[in-house]
């Protein structure tokens, strides 16, 4: 448990801004956004550090902790940025890439575009040896092969090496075998084996996954490095942590070894904060609206605990579209990512159609608001055209905001091709950017069976609380809540995390005859493995263990996850794992199948420290109206029309204040709108409530 007088720090670096936030214990003293340093994310990340330190009075060597997350992972897998990537699999496996998953993610498209899967077949090289799947030899590792391997290895100039063999996770002794030969030999190569990157069933998405990992381990593990040369070099003494994308925390070193765990770090960031805001809140059904200035984050989180998976695809061909992207398996938080951000760029095509997005002006060169070199339209320029920021107030007035820049690009971009004028322009980029949002949040409720209009919606990240009522009108949601220093959210959210690894392994079993003795050997093999990790990054905490097996029906294709008793399996459990399989199966699928075989293909252990629970709800004082600062002509979202909007400072508001839409509240990182359709009021904990009016 974290003690009341330690002062730590969290550092999110996004894509277009880097979020730093400064805590002792669990108050927050300082926070504040920087711009990303692309070239070197390392000097936003240090010179956020620096600002807030600064700001509480500070310095490195008091920190007794930081938290890091980062897109460089993300970013360097979608941009193709990593390591000259070589794989190595079993004799007779070269194509297992090009064979993939022998379908087409779009059936009848004859353009189709199939996924960049990294490693082209001149790079895919193999070796004689072979494991049945059950772990035993069938064919020796062939040893005398690697000298020619090395030459190929050499010949492609190969910089990282992803072995997979064939069911090397039932035995890895050939991949380890195989990794340490090729290390002696070339002690300056990048090794993943899938055997400790992803050990499950499945060779293409194991292959996929192994080599992912290989392509970013050279840049993550010089990132890391620099990154804690930077911060010792500036005093601090306590070892860096970071964030995973199954929203845990985990070693610097267990981060260079794993680096694909860190894909989506940030995002679960938030995806913790908006869990603790919903049990503070007694919210049970809950959509995180996550809104940065690249990309918008939606998640859906229910009994306060956010929607997790062992498979996501990155860099889709086509964003919605299944099998598009590069499979990769691993612990993660579930949820839809899209590219709309505060950065995303607006065009007119040649058909008279306006669309915003993908593509983002980041922080370099930003949009043409931030006059640091941008000239394009964005989400944010429409935003100052519509009198949603207010120069004076954004950013603490570290950035400059120069509205006649924005309202030229908007106009020359959108307005002037289509015959409309600025505002109207504006208008038209606000309602893509939101129903594109809207739409991915009701495609993501839609393929988990949830209904989004009874569900509470907490905005945060820069760009989250000034478009929450835009959205949620457009999905059905009615309440919002916006957290305090809900633009650093994410990095606020790594201040809650528990240290923390998970392990799924593949071992096939059916439950008429479990062999509960090799499962319980099995399940302390992933103990001693995860206690190796958390214990290095918590050596003291206690720790909690959650355990699950993923079952079901013989013969089908995917499985379903199945949480299983703290304690040593034995035969009085089986009933029990049988009823229990059978009822989340019925609640998926509204039925069951009775007098089938249920069979179990993974277990999964996941250890961490004990989630530090959030203080209870604090009743807010009677009601009363908020003092407003000023007054401001805003576009309606509502109307279309002009109206006179009220202007409040966030800081300056109490418990029990009252907020009238339309308004602008506004706070050092970001402002939220009160839609002339919604109210808000501050709880006794400092949130944000906006609940949208009966009739308007």
């Amino acid at each position: 448990m974290t003690k009341s007088c330690d002062y730590r720090i969290a550092v999110d670096i996004g894509g277009t801004f880097t979020d730093t936030v400064l805590a002792l214990g669990t108050t927050i003293l300082a926070t504040t956004k920087t711009l990303t340093t692309h070239d070197n994310p390392a000097i936003g990340a240090i010179e956020g550090a620096e600002q807030v330190l600064a700001s509480a009075g500070v310095d490195f060597a008091r920190l007794e902790g930081m938290v890091h997350g980062t897109t460089l992972a993300t970013n360097a897998l979608i941009e193709r940025r990593g390591a000259v990537v070589a794989s190595v699999t079993t004799a007779g496996f070269r194509d297992i890439l090009e064979i993939a998953y022998e379908r087409r993610y779009s059936q009848y498209d004859i353009n189709i575009e199939k996924p960049e899967l990294i490693v082209p077949r001149r790079r895919a090289f193999t070796i004689p040896e072979r494991i049945s799947a059950r772990g035993e030899v069938l064919t020796a590792l062939d040893e005398s092969a690697v000298a020619g391997l090395l030459r190929d290895l050499d010949a492609c100039g190969a910089e990282a090496v992803a072995i997979c063999l064939l069911h090397a996770y039932a035995n890895p002794a050939h991949e380890e075998r195989l990794r340490d030969l090729l290390h002696d030999a070339r002690p300056d190569l990048a090794i993943s084996i899938s055997s400790q990157v992803s050990p499950e069933a499945r060779e293409f998405d194991r292959l996929c996954t192994t080599i992912a990992n290989a392509y970013v381990q050279p840049l993550m593990g010089r990132y890391l490095a620099a990154l804690a040369k930077g911060f010792a070099a500036r005093g601090m003494r306590c070892p860096i942590l970071m964030m995973t994308a199954g929203a845990g925390m985990t070693t610097l070193e267990t981060a260079a070894r794993y680096p694909i765990r860190l894909v989506e770090s940030g995002p679960a960031g938030g995806a913790i904060l908006a869990q603790r805001v919903a049990r503070e809140c007694r919210a049970g059904e809950v959509l995180s609206f996550d809104m940065g200035g690249t990309t918008a984050k939606l998640c859906l989180i229910d009994g306060y605990r956010a929607q997790t998976a062992r498979h996501f695809e990155i860099a889709r061909a086509e964003r919605f579209v299944k099998g598009s992207g590069m499979p990769v398996r691993i612990p993660v938080v579930e949820m839809i990512e899209i590219g709309a951000g505060g950065g995303s760029i607006a065009s007119v095509d040649g058909l008279g159609r306006l669309s915003v997005g993908p593509e983002s002006a980041g922080s370099e060169p930003g949009p043409s608001a931030f006059a640091k070199g941008g000239d394009r339209a964005t989400v944010t320029d429409s935003d100052v055209c519509l009198g949603l920021i207010d120069p004076d107030l954004f950013a603490e007035g570290r950035l400059k905001i120069d509205s006649d820049a924005a309202r030229a690009a908007v106009y020359r971009d959108v307005g002037a091709p289509l015959a409309l004028s600025t505002g109207e322009a504006a208008g038209g980029i606000s309602e893509i950017v939101d129903e594109n949002m809207a739409a991915a949040g009701r495609i993501h409720a839609v393929e988990s069976g949830k209904d989004l209009a009874r569900r509470t919606m907490i905005a945060f990240g820069g760009n989250g609380p000034l478009h929450a009522t835009r959205v949620a009108r457009r999905t059905g949601v009615g309440r919002i809540i916006v957290p305090p220093n809900p633009g650093v959210g994410s990095a606020a959210g790594f201040l809650y995390a528990p240290v923390s690894f998970e392990i799924i392994r593949s071992h096939y079993a059916k439950l008429p005859n479990l062999d509960f003795d090799a499962v319980n050997a099995l399940f302390e093999e992933l103990e001693a493995e995860a206690q190796s990790v958390v214990r290095a990054g918590a050596p003291k905490l206690e720790l909690a263990r959650q355990r699950s097996a993923f079952m079901r029906y013989r013969g089908q294709g995917h499985e379903i996850e199945i949480a299983l008793p703290p304690h040593r399996l034995s035969p009085t459990d089986l009933p029990g794992l049988i009823a229990a399989f059978d009822a989340e199966y019925a609640r998926q699928f509204s039925r069951t199948v009775p007098g089938m075989t249920i069979e179990v293909l993974n277990w999964s252990l996941r250890l961490g420290t004990v989630d530090a629970a959030p203080p209870g709800k604090k009743e807010a004082p009677p009601t009363q109206p908020a003092a407003p600062i000023r007054g401001r002509r805003i576009r309606c979202d509502v109307t279309g029309s002009e109206i006179e909007a009220t202007v409040y400072w966030r800081p300056g508001l109490a418990p029990g204040d009252c907020v009238a839409g339309p308004a602008l509240i506004a706070e050092p990182q970001t402002t939220t709108l009160v839609s002339a359709d919604f109210d808000a009021f501050v709880d006794g904990a400092g949130n944000l409530h906006l609940t949208r009016k009966e009739a308007i």
